[in-house]
């Protein structure tokens, strides 16, 4: 008999069931609707152009530390960070007694074409640490990065440390040319100059298929194949659709902004080799000198390990610590082990008063 043989009634009938499997969610799919994102309940505290300042509202009493201000990244929208009840960054940090605000960067258009980075961190990002002072009262906050808006939060802190009280940075790129990069292979090799002038602002859907394409298999197909192992379960069908809503809600991006990053960070790796300029200073890491916090995910495919471990060797502070999350990129919010994260924090920060 041979081994390799396949039982081709069998296989059709598995084919068949699989068929009527899929259809049955389709309509389970269409029968859930719209879903909620951003669970935590917030106030919008301060607004510019397209921007939003939130401050969320408590769930514990106050555990007496500065304020957290969240600095997301500009590619994907910040709900990632409070997507769910059971499996928010937020709103573990609001129980752990946290004062949390959060930038929300909004949808740029055609106004924001020549946006450029220092905008973004000595302009919007500036304004909004000064929002967060002034209500607080404190002279330096605690400022959290997420990917690039983690990259934001360094340069910030070395162009304005007295500003900062603890560094927070998570899966965030220092390194930008590390081997194990996939999204480095493809962004040191674009003619950014000829996409910019060509299309201005640039598309998030392209972005997004472009991430999609760094590992098409598991990110696609994959993912809709075990799709038919949920359908049943109308919990984590919506988990998944809030997922899906938040994988495709991709912002454009500002064509400078862009241009910039990909060229400064990318293509010559300005961060790491200390010659990135922004307002006509240079961004010197050195002289970060408050507590910095590096969170990264082990099994990062757009932020490995070698992009961010980096970071220790450039801050000029003593007070350095890692946490090293078995996990993704994505699944550093949103995964079973994703509570280890906003825990890890709030020990952190009591551990610094």
């Amino acid at each position: 008999m041979n081994p390799f043989s396949i039982d081709s009634a069998k296989a059709l009938e598995e084919v068949a069931a699989f068929s009527r499997k899929l259809a049955d969610g389709v309509q389970a799919v269409a029968g859930i609707g719209e879903v909620e994102v951003g669970c935590s309940a917030k106030d919008a505290v301060y607004s510019e152009d397209k921007l939003t300042l939130y401050r969320y509202k408590p769930l514990a009493p106050d555990a007496g530390f500065a304020p957290v201000l969240l600095c997301y990244a500009l590619v994907n929208r910040p709900y990632m960070v409070d997507l769910q009840h059971d499996r928010s960054l937020v709103r573990g940090l609001l129980e752990r007694g946290l004062d949390v605000y959060l930038i929300d960067w909004g949808y740029p258009d055609g106004a924001d074409r020549f946006l450029e980075i220092d905008d973004y961190v000595n302009g919007y990002l500036d304004r909004c640490v000064e929002q967060v002072r002034k209500a607080s009262g404190r002279d330096a906050i605690n400022l959290l990065g997420v990917c690039q808006g983690g990259t934001f939060s360094l340069c910030y802190t070395a162009l304005h440390p007295e500003k900062v009280s603890n560094l927070i940075t998570m899966v965030t790129p220092v390194d930008f040319q590390t081997p194990e990069n996939l999204l480095s292979k493809w962004a040191r090799h674009i003619d950014v100059d000829r996409m910019v002038d060509v299309m201005g602002n640039i598309s998030g859907e392209l972005l997004n298929m472009t991430f999609l394409s760094l590992m098409p298999f598991r990110l696609t197909s994959q993912k809709y194949v075990a799709l038919a192992d949920i359908i049943d379960d109308s919990t984590q069908l919506e988990n998944f659709i809030r997922m899906e809503k938040w994988i495709f809600d991709s912002p454009d991006q500002a064509g400078e902004t862009f241009r910039q990053f990909i060229k400064w960070m990318f293509q010559e790796n300005r961060l790491m080799q200390g010659t990135l300029e922004l307002g006509g200073r240079r961004v010197d890491l050195s002289t970060i000198q408050c507590p910095v916090f590096n969170i990264y995910a082990t099994q990062d495919h757009l932020v490995p390990p070698s992009a961010s471990m980096p970071l220790e060797s450039l801050v000029g502070t003593k007070d350095y610590s890692v946490f090293a999350f078995p996990g993704g990129h994505i699944g550093i919010y949103v995964s079973g082990r994703a509570r280890q994260v906003p825990q890890a924090i709030g020990d952190w920060l009591a551990a610094r008063g």
